[in-house]
């Protein structure tokens, strides 16, 4: 049964601090794990902005939506999300489940 992860992350100031070399750096690294998830079903649905203009808006900035296509598969994304230092730099919050 499907699955997906929406995202919402704000910049931490340790990301705000860091170089624009550093942080292609960093997404450079992230994105080499992402063909392992996307063998394993991973798709990234849409990515974008937060609209803080429209009503009751989350107060993050960003927003990722991924569908994978089990609970296996979403928990190995969250843990490998997790892994690859994001926390370190973005204040997150998931909402997770089944379709």
């Amino acid at each position: 049964m499907t699955h997906y992860l929406t995202k919402l992350y704000t910049p931490k100031p340790e990301w705000l601090a860091l170089s624009r070399d550093e942080r292609e750096r960093f997404f450079i690294a992230v994105g080499m794990a992402l063909p392992d998830l996307l063998a394993e079903g991973v798709e990234v649905v849409a990515m974008g902005r937060v609209d803080q203009t429209q009503p009751r808006a989350a107060p993050h900035t960003y927003f990722t939506v991924w569908r994978c296509p089990d609970s296996e598969t979403l928990d190995a994304l969250v843990t490998g999300i997790a892994q690859s230092g994001w926390l370190n730099y973005f204040d997150t919050v998931n909402a997770a489940g089944r379709a």
